[in-house]
C-alpha cells in the first residue's frame, strides 16, 4: 500500500486531475480510466462546472466533490505513477 495523501489538486480539461502527493509525486489521472461507469455519486462529475469543483480534504487524504463522492488515495497514487496496487497491500 502506498498510503500518500493528496495534498493539490486541480481539475484539467476531459475529466483529467492534476495532483501532488504528500511525497512530492506530481502526475496527471484521467478518471475516466478509473470510473468506468458515471452513475450514481459520480453521476454530476459529467458536468464541467462540477468537475471543477473538487478540493482536497486533507482530514481524508484525498479528493472529493461537494456532493461526497472521492477516491482512494491509493488508486489515485497508483494511475497517477503507473505502479499497480497489489491486492495482497489491501489484505
Amino acid at each position: 500500500m502506498f498510503l500518500f495523501d493528496v495534498t493539490r489538486v486541480q481539475a484539467l480539461p476531459n475529466r483529467n486531475l492534476e495532483l501532488t502527493f504528500e511525497n512530492g509525486f506530481h502526475g496527471i489521472v484521467e478518471m475516466d480510466r478509473i470510473v468506468k461507469s458515471y452513475t450514481g455519486v459520480f453521476a454530476p462529475l459529467l458536468q464541467d462546472d462540477y468537475f471543477k469543483q473538487v478540493t482536497v480534504n486533507a482530514e481524508l487524504g484525498t479528493i472529493v466533490w461537494p456532493n461526497g463522492a472521492d477516491l482512494c488515495p491509493d488508486v489515485l497514487y497508483s494511475q497517477a505513477t503507473g505502479i499497480p496496487v497489489s491486492t495482497s497491500d489491501v489484505l
